[in-house]
């Protein structure tokens, strides 16, 4: 049994929450959260006990593992405890909006043996997956082409565009990651970025963008073409595609049943695909807690690693120099 602590109880913490308790070999120890009613909330509901300090949470010695779902700017400093504690550590993405703290946290852990997984959610969602699986079998011959769409179903509040860090490295960091993970050895050197704040008042008080499109380049030279919103009428629009010498495979948006309709003022019409991202990838974030226990357990390496984290975070921040300058630019790991 794996006891953990889950630092943070806002709504990614509550998902996660729930996914501990709910796993067979991990128990929920203690929950922490500078909020005191979203950690009593968590406490209450899976029966876990409050910890009145980070510290309380982390170095407790029951516990074997630390999930950290808190707000960004804790990340760093809380893996950098949980690794000297000698505490596994799961993360939620980004590790840190600045490179900077994120290459002092590398450093101040780099003589622990802890091991680190990034919560890249979407590369154990079963059908993006197969697709990464067809690749590397090249079931599509060679790997020519990767389109990925990725639009939110509505645009956040100020508050929490305030805090995110803008929309290149809170939203599209998850579809970086993506095509580094369908890429596998062969690396983005090349990014082309374009930004816009066409319909949202909050972005544009922000300065932040709330429509995105992107071009990038492999080291093999694979083109890829990403392209987001914050504002899709229809639902969470996630969709994946990988084109290639001898066809084209495509991960595509998923219903709650494969109920169609047809009647006198339409044909094939279709349930409406999930609102959002937890209904949209509920199993991929129960399969990556699932390899993450296995990571401690089993004392294997995690499938999506700090470095992992690290590297889209480059790419991100490749992505706001291309736009800001209107060139393309060349990445550098």
């Amino acid at each position: 049994m794996v006891n953990f602590s889950l630092m943070g109880a806002g709504r990614i913490g509550k998902m996660h929450a729930e996914i501990i308790s709910a796993h067979p070999n991990a128990n929920l120890k203690y929950v922490y959260d500078v909020n005191k009613k979203f950690a009593n909330e968590v406490a209450k509901a899976s029966k876990c006990i409050k910890a009145n300090s980070p510290e309380e949470a982390i170095n407790s010695k029951d516990v074997d593992a630390v999930l950290i779902a808190s707000a960004t700017p804790t990340h760093t400093k809380f893996i950098t405890m949980a690794a000297k504690a000698g505490k596994a550590i799961f993360c939620e993405k980004p590790i840190d909006l600045d490179i900077k703290k994120v290459n002092k946290c590398l450093n101040e852990i780099k003589n622990t043996k802890v091991p680190i997984q990034i919560g890249f959610n979407r590369r154990f969602d079963s059908s993006h997956a197969k697709a990464q699986l067809a690749r590397v079998k090249k079931e599509i011959g060679e790997l020519e082409m990767i389109v990925i769409t990725s639009r939110d179903p509505e645009p956040p509040g100020i508050d929490y565009l305030k805090a995110a860090g803008g929309f290149f490295r809170d939203t599209t960091i998850h579809d970086f990651d993506l095509a580094r993970f369908i890429l596998g050895n062969d690396p983005v050197i090349q990014i082309s970025a374009f930004g816009e704040a066409l319909f949202d008042k909050n972005a544009k008080k922000q300065k932040d963008h709330d429509t995105a499109m992107f071009i990038l380049k492999s080291k093999k030279g694979v083109l890829i073409h990403i392209n987001n919103s914050r504002r899709a009428v229809y639902g969470y629009d996630q969709r994946v595609e990988i084109f290639g010498s001898k066809g084209m495979i495509i991960s595509n948006n998923q219903t709650p049943t494969s109920v169609e309709r047809y009647t006198n003022r339409s044909t094939t019409v279709k349930d409406t695909i999930h609102f959002f991202f937890i209904e949209r990838y509920e199993q991929a974030y129960k399969d990556q807690f699932n390899e993450f226990v296995k990571c401690v357990t089993k004392k294997t390496k995690p499938k999506v690693t700090f470095e992992d984290g690290k590297n889209a975070l480059i790419i991100a921040n490749a992505a706001y120099e291309s736009y800001r300058k209107g060139k393309v630019v060349n990445i550098k790991f």
